[in-house]
């Protein structure tokens, strides 16, 4: 699981939330919205929500900015319909990508994401073509700054979590998606600030290119995750030592 707790390191020390807090605020919308549509706007009677809820609070989302959202979804205030989308390609050095998107135009979007591939050197598959390589899990992240490591592998796994790494200051505790809830409300409930909270698509093996097509992948997934359908994009490419994202 290095190479995920990889990206977030990364993620954590461009500031990448707050760079994109327009855009990440839109994509959240976007996410309550459609759960709230499929689940109800009751956030105690329906997971999904709650999950998304929780992350639009940690991206300090104002309050009201979520109630419009879930009253979009359910229908007290008119909205766009978005349907959902998952796309699977791969980038240089046979990189597997998967793309969640959320849209109101999925003919747009599909040659949106397309282009992007072909632009990067990489190309879309079939359905089930990458998939198959990504697990669903829960992840939470935490900073080694403000977390002692070994209470928080104490009290994760105590509480079911599946695995706990530190890399590069940051801690990562793995869960099933079942258990995501009741880990991550324990550690809040034990006084660990977490940095990061959500369920995501965590590959089964990472694989490693030089540092040149690194670059140009994450290039590729940069754009992917520009594009207002996009919400979210997975890979399984692990980071080579000493990878300094900043250097060209």
């Amino acid at each position: 699981m290095s190479g995920h707790s990889k990206w977030h390191t990364i993620k954590h020390k461009k500031g990448a939330a707050d760079a994109k807090r327009g855009k990440i605020f839109t994509k959240i919308i976007k996410e309550i919205t459609v759960a709230a549509r499929m689940g109800g706007g009751d956030i105690e009677a329906n997971p999904r929500l709650r999950t998304i809820v929780l992350k639009a609070k940690d991206a300090n989302m104002p309050k009201d900015n979520i109630e419009r959202a879930i009253k979009k979804g359910t229908g007290d205030l008119e909205g766009v319909s978005y349907t959902e989308g998952m796309y699977e390609g791969y980038g240089l050095g046979g990189v597997a990508i998967l793309v969640e998107t959320l849209t109101d135009n999925k003919n747009r979007t599909a040659a949106d994401v397309r282009s992007i591939f072909t632009k990067a050197g990489g190309n879309l598959g079939e359905s089930g073509s990458v998939s198959y390589m990504f697990n669903r899990k829960g992840v939470i992240t935490l900073s080694t700054e403000t977390c002692d490591e070994d209470a928080v592998f104490n009290a994760a796994l105590e509480a079911g979590a599946e695995d706990v790494v530190t890399e590069d200051g940051i801690i990562e505790v793995m869960t099933d998606p079942q258990d995501f809830e009741s880990v991550r409300d324990a550690l809040e409930e034990g006084g660990f600030k977490r940095e990061m909270a959500e369920v995501s698509m965590i590959a089964d093996q990472m694989i490693t290119l030089d540092d040149e097509k690194t670059r140009k992948v994450l290039k590729l997934i940069e754009k992917l995750e520009d594009n207002d359908d996009v919400q979210n994009v997975y890979s399984n490419m692990d980071l080579p030592e000493d990878f300094d994202p900043e250097a060209e």
